[in-house]
């Protein structure tokens, strides 16, 4: 399987509209970690006009709390936690720009219809694999929320961060697709869950 390549922070929606459930893509950049507590900030602050700890249009949100670094490493292991805790607050992000998020796990359908509308796109990171997912991070640095922890926002400078599409702008759920294949089922919209 070969990988597309993206490169952030994505300002073209070409490169979203080129992407497919089940594409395999190597990152590199910046992209921001931040949890349920700081999205719950993010959004706050949204509400009330305030100015926000980074830009977000363009920009991909890694659901990770990362461990402490290492004598002579950028960051801990940093693999994904799930991602429905984050699903309150997505649709909001995406709609003020927000182009990417990176975690665990299925997303509801607010998230999914949010990803078609402002054409955003979900990946899937392979939790199991932290350590090995923190040597693609060069830099990290936490840039708000410090009194969060392992959730503060940090900003990782990240070189061919392996991810899958789970969720694209056309409605297919790399999820869905593999039980119906698992369980044979030709037409993925006759899947329940």
């Amino acid at each position: 399987m070969s990988a597309i390549k993206i490169t952030t922070p994505i300002l073209d929606d070409a490169v979203i509209e080129n992407l497919k459930a089940g594409d395999f893509v190597l990152i590199s950049g910046v992209i921001y970690t931040a949890r349920d507590a700081a999205h719950k900030r993010i959004v706050e602050a949204l509400e009330k006009g305030e100015e926000l700890p980074f830009d977000l249009k363009g920009q991909i949100i890694y659901y990770a709390g990362p461990a402490p670094a290492k004598p002579g490493r950028p960051i801990g292991s940093v693999g994904p936690t799930t991602s429905y805790r984050m699903d309150p607050y997505a649709p909001k992000l995406l709609e003020v720009g927000l182009k990417g998020m990176i975690g665990k796990g299925s997303r509801n359908k607010e998230v999914k219809e949010a990803i078609k509308k402002y054409k955003g796109v979900y990946f899937g990171a392979v939790g199991g694999a932290a350590a090995y997912l923190a040597r693609c991070v060069k830099s990290a640095e936490i840039i708000a929320y410090e009194d969060l922890g392992p959730e503060a926002i940090r900003k990782l400078i990240v070189e061919d961060f392996p991810a899958f599409v789970v969720n694209d702008i056309y409605g297919n759920d790399l999820y869905e697709m593999g039980r119906c294949k698992y369980m044979e089922i030709e037409d993925p919209s006759l899947f329940k869950c």
